[in-house]
């Protein structure tokens, strides 16, 4: 019996509502894995069968063999969204790993105007929110000279993104300060809830993208990228692919920002470590290939 096998316990296949075998698992990690990168381990057994469970009762389907024949053999765009975002993990809070947002403060100033930011992996908004305070915050104005980009594979989270609408206890570790100058109470019907001014929606263009496409959709180059707490659901070869995508899009001075488990030291040489999870471009690396690429266009 293979690894695979032993994530589906007999006891849990008689308790579940739907027919879930070893095979169906193998097929979603491989069908999540080339249309979004995404490394699914073996220990995500029951997570898979909860997340596409649901997708299964909406289009009234019994099996997941089923659902994945319909999935692979159907010409369905709005239902491979729908899968893509079921596995997606979106968790993200307001000023997550705090200690980059004065780096990021510092660094603005510094720049010729207008400044450009990629978040790309935005998920529910509260980075690139947190991205345009910083940058307010920075400029002492809520009109600073910044455009920020902020892009997500998830459609569904970008829509939440976009309205820019929270629940109360998700601005909880926002200080008081921040709360009044950034955020506005919802009142009547949206009592319970904030929503961020219009202000810093203003600065933020939302739009979907995926990191594997050949092609990004994103016109000129970054003064800033973030790219915090996704790399770790991709393999190394697809983690390289990525980050040779970022290079050409970021400005000589551009700073790289990772999650705090992510290194990405080993996987691309044209980074180099600035500061804890801030990487810049190893300019004698780009030289070098920038010398190489002449040379063989010459030849």
């Amino acid at each position: 019996m293979s690894k695979t096998e032993k994530q589906v316990p007999e006891s849990k296949k008689e308790a579940r509502e739907f027919n879930f075998t070893p095979h169906d698992f193998a097929r979603v990690r491989k069908l999540i894995y080339q249309r979004a990168g995404i490394s699914l381990s073996e220990a995500k057994t029951d997570m898979v069968y909860s997340r596409i469970g649901r997708r299964l009762r909406i289009v009234g389907i019994d099996s997941f063999k089923e659902y994945l024949d319909y999935l692979e053999q159907d010409n369905n765009p709005e239902e491979w969204e729908a899968f893509t975002n079921s596995l997606t993990t979106n968790l993200t809070s307001f000023f997550r790993e705090e200690h980059h947002f004065p780096i990021l403060a510092e660094h603005i100033l510094q720049l010729k105007k207008p400044i450009r930011i990629w978040c790309s992996a935005a998920s529910t908004g509260e980075e690139p929110y947190t991205l345009a305070m910083t940058a307010c915050e920075a400029f002492n104005t809520l009109k600073p000279p910044v455009e920020i980009i902020a892009t997500d594979i998830d459609t569904s989270v970008l829509a939440t993104a976009a309205r820019g609408v929270y629940p109360m206890d998700r601005i909880s570790k926002l200080s008081l300060e921040r709360k009044k100058l950034f955020l506005q109470k919802g009142t009547g019907a949206s009592e319970g809830t904030v929503r961020v001014r219009n202000e810093l929606r203003q600065l933020i263009t939302f739009q979907q993208l995926n990191l594997l496409d050949d092609e990004y959709a994103l016109k000129d180059t970054f003064d800033v990228i973030f790219c915090r707490n996704v790399m770790i659901y991709f393999d190394k070869p697809t983690q390289s692919k990525i980050l040779e995508k970022f290079v050409p899009l970021m400005k000589p001075h551009a700073l790289l920002f990772a999650g705090h488990s992510e290194n990405f030291m080993y996987v691309s040489d044209a980074l180099k470590l600035r500061g804890k999870t801030v990487y810049e471009l190893n300019q004698t690396h780009i030289k070098n290939h920038a010398i190489h690429s002449k040379g063989a266009r010459h030849d």
